[in-house]
């Protein structure tokens, strides 16, 4: 006996439910199946409804850790002392980041102290 009808509310079976009802899950097909006194009863359930609700779990999921996330920030700068707390200012965004940087190259192996800076920046002197 299959039983195929569109319900108008949907319920979330736990372990005790199953238990008590004697059903057999399988999960990967999205069958329950439980005896009755025809037979078998075999519920299907729909991919799409479950692909759906996972999703939306999710996405509460996410905006519940965001918002907790939050919180926490929240309370941990009212804890932080206020020189902390300043936006440091930012240098005007170059094109090329690494030609701020230079390098210095040991000369001799022997001598640390003779080193030469090699970079794109480098002032000519």
């Amino acid at each position: 006996m299959v039983a195929d009808f569109e319900g108008t509310y949907h319920t979330i079976l736990g372990c005790p439910s199953l238990t008590k009802f004697v059903v057999v899950p399988h999960y990967s097909y999205l069958v329950l199946k439980m005896s009755t006194e025809k037979g078998v009863l075999t519920i299907r359930g729909n991919v799409y409804t479950t692909y759906t609700c996972e999703e939306e779990s999710f996405k509460v999921t996410e905006a519940i850790d965001l918002s907790i996330w939050m919180v926490e920030t929240v309370s941990q700068a009212a804890q932080a002392p206020s020189d902390k707390l300043e936006v440091p200012e930012q240098q005007t965004p170059r094109k090329n980041v690494k030609s701020m940087e230079h390098k210095e190259v040991r000369l001799v192996d022997s001598d640390p102290e003779k080193t030469a800076p090699i970079g794109a920046n480098l002032d000519p002197k």
